[in-house]
Formats: structure tokens, sequence, C-alpha cells
């Protein structure tokens, strides 16, 4: 099924003036060969304001590692960051150039298989989370021609959005998500659903028509050590002088400190 969806920008410089380097997709971390030919190569993608990334951003990848590692079917291969753009205009949001430096920061210094892709915060305008995942599927399986097999055989990439239960909840509330853009990233991506205590995502599952359509491409996973960081809570520890040591890694609280974000107003 092609995408109808129009995703303006693959591959231009059509970006905000903030950024000091030119961009191009980090791909350093794909492997050039599967390690199962049985298996579907996957990528998770994880879209939102991160400001500032925490260590839940990072244990939802690890949660999604875990749940792949366990099951027959896929083989993850690689996770993805994507900073939403400054155009998002959500209160106590950093520049986007400030968020990918943090979000690189974390990875470097935790991951050896997750990358943070500055195409999505580069942009001038808002993109919606359904072309961003086609923005994945251009340059994974486009530009960079899917990935080998053992037996040399070239396949296709299966990209994936990785959310939390209360961005599935906000697929339920008018005006937030079109129809479209549900059907496209649900049903030609996918989802997998890092369920938080108190959402209900199953019962949302079974409630919500488009959802139920697609329900064999949403995975659900269970948080089974209850953990509700927040980057809201981050910023308000920061704006009162609280330590924030132990949320995030050490990296991220130096360039916090260093460029003085999220401090009072003067």
């Amino acid at each position: 099924m092609a995408s109808t969806l129009k995703a303006k920008g693959f591959g231009d410089d059509n970006i905000l003036g903030e950024f000091h380097d030119s961009y191009s997709f980090p791909r350093q971390l794909i492997p050039e060969t599967m390690n199962d030919d049985s298996k579907i190569p996957l990528v998770i993608v994880a879209c939102g304001s991160y400001s500032p990334i925490t260590y839940l951003h990072l244990r939802m990848f690890e949660m999604a590692r875990d749940h792949f590692n366990e099951r027959e079917g896929y083989e993850l291969i690689a996770g993805y960051f994507s900073p939403v753009s400054d155009a998002y205009m959500k209160e106590g949001l950093a520049k986007a150039s400030h968020r990918v430096k943090m979000c690189q920061l974390a990875v470097d210094s935790t991951s050896d298989w997750l990358m943070v892709d500055s195409w999505e915060s580069r942009q001038s305008m808002y993109q919606r989370t359904a072309v961003v995942l086609d923005h994945f599927d251009y340059e994974l399986n486009q530009v960079g021609g899917g990935i080998k097999t053992q037996s040399g055989e070239i396949r296709k990439i299966k990209i994936m959005l990785l959310a939390g239960g209360d961005l599935m909840a906000s697929f339920g509330h008018p005006g937030v998500w079109t129809s479209e853009d549900l059907h496209h990233i649900v049903g030609r991506y996918g989802c997998v659903i890092i369920e938080r205590t108190g959402t209900d995502v199953y019962g949302f599952l079974l409630s919500h028509d488009i959802l139920y359509q697609h329900r064999m491409n949403v995975l659900i996973i269970k948080q089974l050590i209850h953990n509700d960081i927040s980057s809201t809570k981050i910023r308000l520890f920061v704006k009162r002088g609280m330590s924030i040591k132990y949320l995030l890694p050490n990296p991220v609280i130096d360039y916090i400190s260093d460029h003085r974000l999220y401090l009072p107003e003067l």
C-alpha cells in the first residue's frame, strides 16, 4: 500500500535556522545483515517533545526490546528518537537544537542501538506523526535500500511507532488525530504501546473503531516496574532549584545546567 500522505522536505533543507550543521539521516547503528532470516526486520520510532529526555523515555525502548527478544516474528534492529520541531509551540519546550542535543547525549551515554533523528526537529512547520513515519520509511527503505538477510536477499524494514498509553488515549480526543492519519499510522506501520499505570489500553483498543480494525498491528507491553518520571516534573524541579539526579542521564543534567534551561524567567 503506497502512502497517500504528502510528506514535504524529505532530503531537503526545509529547516529552521537554529541548527548550524547540515542534516544527514543517522544510520550508523543499522546492521548490514539480519541475524535471523525467519524474522521481519523492525525499527521502532518514538516521537515526542523530549524537553528534556528522561530515563522513562529510554526505558520504553528497553521494554520494547525485551518484548521482541522473547517472541518470534520480529528482529528489532534499531530504535530512533524523533524530537518535535519548535513549531509545535508547547509550553516548556526548549529550542529544538537543545532537545536534539540532550537526546543525543542520552543515547551516546547509555545505549548501543538507539539513535536520534533531527529531521522532524528541523522543520519550519509542525509535521504530523504519519508524515514522520513516512520520512523514516523513505530513508530506511528507499534511500537505504532496506537490509540484507543472511542469504543475501534484500528485505524491507518494518517501522512501528513506540508510544505510551497516554498517547494512545489521545487517539480518541476529538480534533487531535484525523481518521486518515490513524489508518495510516496504525494500519500501514503499527504501534508498540507501553501501558502505563492508570491507563486501560485494552479497554480503549476495544472501544476505538479504527484501532480495533487494525488491532493485529497494535502491540501492548505492560510496564512491570512503575515509573512516572515526566519531563514536566523535571522542568518544575529545575525551576524550583531541586535535584534531578538519577532521573535522567548525567550528561543531560550537565547540559541543562550549562545552558541554564528551564530556569524561572527573570
